[in-house]
């Protein structure tokens, strides 16, 4: 016994470089599986890689080292665009752009080497390990989605967007997904720990299951749904206003003339005019207490039609990023503050003392920063029904839309994705909406300032869109909403709880097995 505990104390901490490079280069192609690649045949199988190299390290923290090296790849490959906001200003924020990347990836591989080194917890073998392992990065994308306010983007379920797969989401939500994803993953490390035929038996069971769920989400897919009556015609408009140049005193009334322009734009022959006018996040160069002639302009533009328009307003030394829903009459008939801000992008923990120093929120055009609003609210649009506003960064937030004092008649997100650049970010962007629809069974409508605007129904299909750097307008049909979930009903919760409870009652087991052995020996 004390042998052993001096091996142990003299064991490495981590692995050699050839593995850490490895698990690296395997997270890396994970991130392949997230949009806009989409590539799930190919991050399948590298998240399978991952979990058999951490299985197979002899010491704990080998493991843990494996998880931080492949989620550093991973971030590296998957969220590149996090430099976009950085550059710009370049020549004010550049400089903290490798270090925006580099911190985001080191984070991320903290989650990830927590995850394996949870697993490790389970027991020595590589079989039992990765067991843990497809728990502990189950349990890993539950504490991302939640803790710091939350940061549930590109979690491993996410792969399967645009798939037949992602319909298991209405049922089982986003860290379901991540559940199915680690135990099919993990498969192939656990099936050659065990003796005879039963690992090939257990690799199958794991094909047929995904298989399963494949086809059962196409025929949720294929299911007939019905049209919404009442028809509500919507009219979403992307201005592709360039955020480096948005603000410019020589563009911002540009811009707004563009939005106007488009606006007033006569719909195409046969194509009903507009219950409602969409304009993006932050659209418009005033303040909706201090508009000027601008609320004017807006109404005469839109021809009688009601906007709901993104745009900042102030109240007393509080500013907020809203969405203000402006009548023919150019008055204010709703609004709502966005209430789930980005750290240090729309806000600086504490804000108020640090404003004294001059650190500001970048993100924010006026003030130090923004004030988070009050909280979740349905926007009652009468005959159009009541709908849930997401400002940009909260369609991310699958439980923030279980809130609400009602269920929604539909899913309104308006956002500026020209922050991400042009490459990834929009796209990872709008899959989320995807999945917030498919969670939720409602469609939804999703303006852009520089894109993708697009019309997604309540089975995440994008009915329609317009794609990135392309000014114009999408004059949509708003599809049907299908009946109340399951996953909207209980959300996260029973998902959570089966992660905690296979977790105890693997290691239950692991530690039987441990003591019979060593009672052998």
């Amino acid at each position: 016994m004390i042998a052993a505990m001096r091996a142990g104390f003299r064991a490495p901490l981590r692995p050699r470089w050839q593995g850490l490079l490895g698990a690296l280069v395997l997270g890396a192609l994970v991130a392949a599986g997230q949009a806009p690649l989409g590539l799930w045949w190919i991050a399948l199988p590298a998240l399978a890689g991952v979990v058999w190299l951490g299985s197979g390290q002899r010491w704990a923290a080998s493991v843990a080292w494996i998880g931080f090296a492949a989620g550093f790849g991973y971030a590296l490959a998957a969220m590149f665009w996090i430099v976009e906001p950085f550059m710009v200003e370049a020549e004010v924020y550049g400089w903290m752009a490798p270090f925006a990347l580099i911190l985001m990836s080191a984070g991320m591989g903290v989650f990830w080497a927590l995850g394996f080194g949870l697993g490790a917890q389970i027991g020595p073998g590589p079989g039992a390990r990765a067991l843990g392992i497809a728990l502990g990065m189950a349990a890993s994308d539950a504490l991302r989605s939640y803790v710091f306010t939350g940061f549930p983007w590109v979690l491993v379920g996410h792969i399967w967007i645009g798939t037949p797969v992602a319909q298991a989401a209405a049922f089982v939500g986003p860290l379901g997904l991540s559940l199915l994803t680690m135990g099919i993953a993990a498969a192939p490390a656990i099936a050659a720990s065990l003796r005879g035929g039963r690992g090939g038996a257990l690799l199958g069971v794991a094909l047929l299951s995904l298989g399963a769920i494949w086809f059962a989400g196409a025929a949720r897919l294929d299911a007939p749904t019905p049209a919404r009556t009442p028809p509500v015609h919507l009219r979403l408009v992307q201005p592709n206003a360039a955020q480096d140049l948005k603000w410019l005193p020589q563009y911002r009334m540009k811009f707004f003339d563009r939005l106007l322009r488009l606006t007033s734009t006569p719909p195409e022959p046969g194509t009903p005019k507009p219950d409602l006018i969409v304009w993006p996040e932050t659209a418009v160069p005033f303040l909706l207490d201090r508009p000027g002639q601008g609320l004017e302009l807006s109404v005469q533009a839109a021809g009688g039609v009601p906007i709901a328009m993104g745009i900042q307003r102030s109240q007393g030394s509080r500013y907020y990023n809203s969405l203000a829903v402006i009548g023919p009459d150019a008055v204010v008939r709703d609004i709502y503050d966005k209430s789930h801000l980005v750290p240090f992008g729309e806000y600086m923990p504490f804000g108020d003392f640090l404003a004294r120093f001059g650190m500001t929120a970048f993100a924010a055009q006026v003030g130090n920063g923004y004030s988070a609003g009050t909280g979740e609210k349905l926007l009652d649009l009468g005959t159009l029904g009541k709908v849930a506003p997401l400002i940009c960064y909260e369609a991310i937030f699958p439980q923030d839309l279980m809130h609400f004092p009602s269920r929604p008649d539909w899913i309104l997100q308006v956002t500026n994705d020209a922050w991400f650049g042009t490459l990834s970010g929009p796209y990872q962007h709008l899959a989320q909406a995807r999945l917030r629809a498919i969670e939720q069974g409602l469609p939804l409508a999703r303006d852009a300032n520089t894109g993708v605007s697009a019309l997604i129904d309540a089975k995440g299909r994008i009915v329609a869109s317009l794609g990135m750097d392309h000014a114009g307008v999408l004059d949509v049909t708003l599809p049907a909403s299908l009946p109340k979930t399951l996953y909207a009903k209980l959300g996260d919760g029973p998902i959570i709880a089966l992660i905690a409870a296979l977790f105890i009652v693997s290691l239950l087991i692991a530690r039987i097995f441990i003591d019979r052995s060593v009672k052998r020996h």
